[in-house]
């Protein structure tokens, strides 16, 4: 072979084998590697655990409702009475007793307000005095009672000055309204000597 021909069939092999290096190198520069997966965005819910509200913010009842705790009993929603005279050591004591006769839970809490009156509706007497005690909760379900202790120093033995009431004014634990009760037990000490009147915190139960 003529050397001119040699010397063309060199540099055409040389430029192919350049071009085909050429492209490798183009195509290597625009393909775009996969993300990894460490880089891929993380949603919140699928993080075990993460919630907006705790188990504890809800405590669904059987009928899927929340259950709330009792509030306190009004007086609309209770009925109130006087027990028996237990006498005894010259003292006369009664169990004043409030029930539940709503159709809800409710709760009472310390001592209940008391008030003899006559017919007229007048206060006899001075506001019973607190016994010291320690007062705690007692929920009523509907039909159940709580009791607290009204005694007084036997007229007859104190010689305080005394009136008849015509009844008992009861009034629950940070109420307002009284429930009227009729009194059927006689005189009552309302002034002079030995003439206070003492009243019990509320427990469960109708007495002693």
């Amino acid at each position: 072979m003529p050397n001119g021909s040699r010397r063309a069939g060199a540099a055409t092999a040389g430029a192919v084998v350049l071009l085909g290096a050429l492209a490798a190198c183009g195509a290597g520069g625009t393909t775009q590697a996969p993300p990894s997966p460490a880089s891929a965005p993380v949603s919140r819910s699928a993080v075990p655990g993460d919630t907006t509200a705790s188990a504890g913010d809800r405590t669904p009842t059987a009928s899927g409702r929340t259950e709330r705790p009792a509030s306190r009993c009004r007086t609309s929603e209770l009925s109130a009475s006087v027990g028996r005279v237990d006498p005894g050591a010259g003292q006369r004591n009664f169990p004043v007793v409030l029930t539940n006769v709503s159709s809800r839970g409710c709760t009472l809490y310390g001592y209940p307000g008391a008030a003899f009156v006559d017919a007229a509706g007048e206060q006899l007497g001075r506001d019973p005095r607190r016994a010291p005690g320690d007062p705690a909760t007692v929920t009523l379900a509907p039909g159940d009672s709580a009791w607290a202790g009204l005694r007084y120093a036997s007229p007859g033995v104190s010689g305080a000055d005394t009136a008849v009431p015509a009844a008992l004014l009861v009034t629950p634990p940070d109420e307002r309204e009284p429930l009227k009760v009729p009194w059927k037990a006689g005189a009552v000490p309302v002034s002079g000597d030995a003439s206070s009147v003492f009243l019990t915190v509320l427990e469960p139960g109708t007495g002693p």
